[in-house]
């Protein structure tokens, strides 16, 4: 039987041996430090706090909208000193599995599904790509359309792999342009499977949600190069030279950032409540992941004494 998360919230005994076991801290943004724009109450001075204590700090993300640079942007604008190499997300992690490990004989194009973030990392990697944001897929269908991609005239012959992020104008012409390259036998890969987006203090759709009408259409699970992919674990652990076992994962979801700790056989993981789950949810029987410590948020770790 799985051992209760230990509460860390209100008890400075148990944060202080907490934080004594980790050197490195792995974490998730949306739902940690932030919900949208808006910044959790105490987030700048626990960052401060954590790394006064010499502990190294990466910002794990599955948001495949933004690309490193922009990441970094977002906590310069909230009062949050970093720098990029600190930043690992989705997109970029995509990125560097199609360049560095998928490595398929050229020419191969990527057709992206999603936003600008995933095309700036596609194109430090050195990636050709089509799709993502080019205003000529933001419109509806047309009868030319289903002819062109019904006998090819509408494909381009040298896309290799289709990415699925998430995607702020998912239409119908870009889902059917996906299903016909994987059924031309394009390799199928997801930033990553979140169901669902925290923003302005409730959740809308998420990279997930956008790739399930292709896997409907396929059959096919895509390969996913987010949380709780332990493709991505491997890369973060290559980039940084982190030892596991004094690393703690750090996230508000059971599915994408506890289960990525727990499979990653990190030191330990640390759920916050202000995100997507809450207590009940590991308490299930059926819980996917439970995480070996939980606070009420972030900032309850202040509670250390020095």
């Amino acid at each position: 039987m799985l051992q209760s998360p230990k509460y860390l919230t209100g008890d400075s005994a148990a944060i202080n041996e907490f934080l004594d076991k980790f050197d490195v801290f792995l974490l998730d943004c949306d739902g940690v430090l932030w919900s949208g724009d808006h910044l959790f109450e105490g987030i700048v001075e626990t960052l401060e706090m954590l790394r006064s204590k010499g502990k190294r700090i990466v910002f794990v993300t599955n948001n495949s909208t933004k690309a490193r640079p922009d990441y970094q942007k977002k906590l310069t604008a909230m009062g949050i000193p970093s720098n990029v190499e600190e930043i690992f997300a989705s997109a970029y992690s995509s990125a560097i599995y199609i360049s560095r490990i998928l490595k398929l004989p050229a020419p191969n194009k990527v057709f992206v599904i999603g936003e600008s973030g995933i095309e700036t990392e596609l194109r430090t990697e050195g990636i050709p790509f089509i799709g993502g944001t080019d205003p000529a897929l933001r419109r509806d269908i047309t009868p030319e359309d289903f002819n062109g991609l019904a006998d090819g005239s509408l494909l381009d012959p040298d896309v290799g792999v289709v990415l699925a992020g998430l995607d702020f104008h998912i239409n119908y012409l870009k889902l059917s342009m996906a299903f016909q390259y994987i059924r031309r036998g394009a390799t199928f890969l997801a930033t990553n499977l979140d169901s669902t987006l925290p923003m302005s203090h409730t959740f809308f759709p998420g990279a997930g949600s956008i790739s399930i009408p292709i896997v409907n259409m396929t059959g096919q699970t895509p390969i996913a190069l987010g949380k709780p992919s332990q493709a991505m674990m491997d890369a973060i652990e290559g980039k940084f030279q982190l030892d596991r076992a004094r690393t703690c994962m750090v996230g508000d979801r059971l599915n994408t950032d506890i289960q990525f700790g727990v499979e990653g056989k990190l030191g330990g993981t640390l759920a916050v409540l202000t995100g997507v789950n809450k207590k009940e949810h590991w308490e299930a029987a059926d819980a996917v992941a439970v995480p070996a410590y939980y606070a009420d948020k972030l900032s309850d770790l202040r509670g250390a004494t020095s």
